[in-house]
C-alpha cells in the first residue's frame, strides 16, 4: 500500500445484527460482528465493495539518532576538581604519616596536662582547707536553766 492511495476504511458497531459481508452476489456464509476475530474490521474498497479485512497497527517510526550534546559546565568543573581533591588528600596523608609520631607524642602530653589538671582541682581544695584550720578545736558550753516543770528555760553559749 502505497502513502498516495488512500482508501477509506470504516468499522461497524459490533452492537448489531446485520451480517458483515454486504457484497453483491455474495452468497458465502455471513459473519456477524460478534464473530470477528480480533484485528479484523470491514473495509470498503475504492469500487465501494465491502469486505472484511485484517487491519495493521502502524508501523512505528524509527527511533530518532541521538544527537551529540555539549557536556554541561558543572560536568567540567567536577571533571577538573576531582584530580586537585584527590592530589590534596594524597599530600594531607603524607603529611599525616610524617607527623604521626609528633602527633602521638602530642597526645601524652595532653592526656598529661588533663591528668595534672583534675589532680589540681582535687587538691588545692584540700591544701586550702587543712591551712585555715586553728590549732586546737573550739570547745563550746550551754548553760541552761529552768524552774517549774512549765517554766521558762534561759541559757547560754560560751566559745573557747
Amino acid at each position: 500500500m502505497h502513502p498516495e492511495t488512500r482508501y477509506e476504511i470504516t468499522t461497524i458497531t459490533r452492537t448489531g445484527r446485520e451480517p458483515l459481508a454486504h457484497n453483491p452476489g455474495w452468497d458465502g456464509p455471513r459473519i456477524l460482528p460478534e464473530e470477528l476475530p480480533p484485528g479484523v474490521q470491514v473495509v470498503t474498497l475504492p469500487g465501494g465493495i465491502r469486505t472484511l479485512a485484517y487491519t495493521q497497527p502502524p508501523t512505528p517510526t524509527a527511533p530518532a539518532v541521538p544527537v551529540a550534546q555539549p557536556v554541561p559546565a558543572w560536568a567540567k568543573t567536577i571533571a577538573l576538581l576531582a584530580p586537585t581533591v584527590g592530589g590534596g588528600i594524597a599530600a594531607a596523608s603524607v603529611g599525616l604519616s610524617y607527623a604521626a609520631p609528633g602527633l602521638i607524642a602530642m597526645s601524652h602530653a595532653l592526656w598529661s596536662a588533663v591528668a595534672l589538671i583534675a589532680a589540681g582541682v582535687i587538691a588545692v581544695p584540700l591544701i586550702l582547707r587543712t591551712a585555715r584550720r586553728p590549732a586546737s578545736p573550739a570547745q563550746i558550753t550551754q548553760n541552761i536553766t529552768a524552774t517549774g516543770l512549765f517554766g521558762r528555760a534561759n541559757g547560754t553559749i560560751n566559745h573557747h
